[in-house]
């Protein structure tokens, strides 16, 4: 702990010009991933620096959030009055928001080694500087690059703030990742910067490792930062394709083991299908069996379909608010230390946020926020981590993978980055290091660009996320294939199992060419099925009956703008082609216009088209109606 007397100010601008004028106008700011930026701080400091061309700021982070930009006309109609909803009050970042315009000032470098999701494809700077690294090696980075400030959000103990047993601690929250590691680092004289918090009254106090002392932050700044709104991630609908991946992967946890899932809708469906096998075991497998066709799974020793009688321990990089449903519904039950969580950061809708508030003391003295290097790494107590990570499963999503094994995940063959390694490699070498552990990676099988479908599953890709000989599960809306240790002729028919049926014999040719499946293999007349019209068949009776709803977690969104969502991603894969677009009108031409229909075109502005253009889009959306009703 620092002997330092800890300094207070209620204006970001003032802390702001107080930082610059001790560090000569020249300043190495590191903030964490998502959620924890001090929002207020770095935008008062990105605009002085701006006014002021013999100043620079160097900004290292990751995952700059910024709230959706939708595009003019039906998108932005559909979304204004949820972003009034959503996010007022949150603070945009001011160099995020010039990043994406392509406006930052020459003195202003930003460096990320995550990137908000596609955002960044065409963005020079931020390509090009931009940092490819394993979550568990950005502290190590960050010391090498020295530093001068390490600025987070942090919070205060309401709880106890205002008793006589006060407490003064603050919590780094959602992000101890990286701060504890750099702490670690400067009580060891690898490193000297200096700590600053930005208070927010929203921010949950999350106890344990990522507790700290005031003395050890050199300035808090409070004032009109404690107000401001955090971050919303909506929650997004779960369609039947996801559903079927999330209940293959969901059988392939052990009771008894630990857990880790990301963010998005292929984490809530994990989630959702590990809730329903624990609490209804008998509609569970009749879903398990329905998406295999019947197969008996008993043979298979990794498929697991038993209700949680020990329950799971969970450690995740990013501690997602399923999580929280997963410890509701007595899955995550399995405790070691007195600890049912371990996480390194969390980001989540409004809710997630609330809950944690509300959320009783003891209860919340089990989720441990903590350094991104114990989550993530293996080096650090690997003896204990052997023993208390048993049966692992670390579930990660992809974006494309090889016939023979390799994942994409980050990026694409011609060098851009879409997002980031994260802690994927990490968790893929940790389920190689601990027994009885495993890596699945799940992806889509199939990928629908300008009306163009493509398999996400190719022979080859310029660029590799997970190598090959770190091959391990891959997990699609089709099914499992299970690759570690086997060969490549094994591979290669266990990737052919999952992939969709328009380009298995394509696949399978290319094999055969390089000499990787003998010459007489023949597909499985069974994995023909492996369609999405086939699927929608066999899980829609399930959909029917309300066991697969499209936001089984809830949503922010209202009745109505859940039904636009659906008509809207129809209506946009349709404007990919001028041929789908044309059909869309057809039927929208002669579709009755209900009441509620109504009650959308209001919405997005359609109710009365003067022009051409929107005349036609009108239809478009009514046959886009027509369709999803009819689905």
């Amino acid at each position: 702990m620092n002997s330092q007397v800890t300094q207070r100010w209620q204006k970001a601008s003032d802390l702001a010009e107080h930082l610059l004028e001790t560090h000569n106008g020249h300043l190495i700011v590191a903030m964490p991933l998502g959620l924890g930026k001090a929002n207020f701080l770095i935008n008062a400091l990105y605009q002085k620096v701006c006014n002021n061309p013999s100043m620079s700021l160097t900004i290292l982070t990751a995952l700059s959030l910024q709230t959706p930009q939708p595009k003019p006309g039906l998108e932005q109609n559909f979304f204004k009055p949820i972003a009034e909803r959503l996010y007022s009050g949150y603070p945009e970042l001011l160099y995020a928001r010039d990043l994406i315009a392509n406006k930052l000032p020459k003195n202003v470098v930003v460096s990320e080694f995550f990137l908000q999701a596609g955002s960044y494809l065409n963005n020079s700077h931020a390509q090009s500087n931009y940092i490819s690294a394993n979550y568990s090696h950005v502290s190590g980075y960050l010391v090498d690059q020295q530093v001068d400030l390490v600025i987070q959000m942090a919070a205060y103990d309401q709880q106890h703030r205002d008793t006589a047993s006060r407490n003064s601690d603050l919590s780094l929250s959602c992000n101890p990742d990286i701060t504890l590691e750099l702490l670690e680092a400067r009580a060891a004289g690898e490193t000297n910067f200096t700590l600053i918090a930005e208070l927010n009254d929203a921010l949950p106090f999350m106890p344990n490792d990522a507790q700290l002392p005031e003395a050890e932050f050199a300035h808090i700044l409070e004032g009109e930062c404690t107000k401001a709104a955090l971050f919303n991630v909506p929650k997004a609908a779960i369609d039947l394709e996801t559903y079927a991946a999330g209940f293959h992967a969901s059988s392939l946890v052990k009771d008894g083991g630990t857990l880790q899932i990301g963010i998005g809708s292929a984490g809530d469906a994990v989630a959702y299908a590990l809730i329903m096998r624990h609490q209804d075991n008998a509609r569970y497998k009749q879903i398990i069996s329905a998406l295999n066709g019947g197969k008996d799974l008993s043979k298979f020793d990794y498929i697991h379909l038993e209700p949680f009688e020990i329950g799971l321990y969970g450690v995740s990089e990013m501690l997602v608010d399923v999580f929280l449903d997963l410890m509701q519904a007595g899955v995550v039950k399995r405790e070691v230390a007195g600890t049912l969580i371990q996480g390194g950061f969390f980001l989540g809708p409004n809710s997630m946020y609330q809950r944690l508030r509300d959320m009783p003391e003891a209860q919340r003295n089990k989720i441990n926020m903590t350094a991104i290097g114990y989550i993530n790494g293996v080096h650090i107590d690997f003896t204990k981590k052997q023993e208390n990570r048993q049966h692992a499963r670390f579930i990660n999503n992809g974006m494309k993978a090889t016939l023979l094994g390799a994942v994409v995940s980050d990026g694409l063959d011609s060098g851009k980055v879409v997002s980031g390694v994260g802690g994927q490699y990490d968790f893929v070498r940790q389920s190689f290091a601990l027994k009885n552990a495993r890596s699945v990676i799940m992806i889509n099988a199939v990928r629908n660009s300008q009306g163009v479908e493509t398999s996400n599953i190719v022979w080859s890709y310029g660029h590799t996320t997970i190598p090959r000989h770190l091959r391990d599960i891959v997990v699609n809306e089709y099914g499992i294939a299970n690759l570690r240790g086997a060969t490549d002729q094994v591979v290669v028919a266990q990737m052919l199992s999952i992939t969709d049926s328009k380009f298995q014999s394509q696949l399978v040719e290319k094999a055969k060419q390089n000499g990787k499946i003998d010459r007489d293999f023949v597909l499985q007349n069974e994995w023909a099925n492996n369609s999405k019209l086939h699927l929608q068949k066999t899980l829609q009776k399930f959909k029917q009956e309300g066991l697969l709803p499209d936001y089984p977690f809830g949503t922010d969104f209202t009745e109505l703008e859940k039904r636009v969502v659906p008509v809207l991603q129809e209506l946009k894969s349709a404007s990919k082609s001028k041929g789908a677009l044309l059909k869309l009108a057809l039927k929208g031409l002669g579709a009755s216009v209900e009441e509620s229909d109504v009650e959308i075109l209001k919405r997005l502005g359609l109710e009365s088209p003067q022009s051409f253009k929107d005349k036609i889009t009108q239809l478009a959306l009514l046959g886009a109606l027509r369709v999803v009703c009819n689905k």
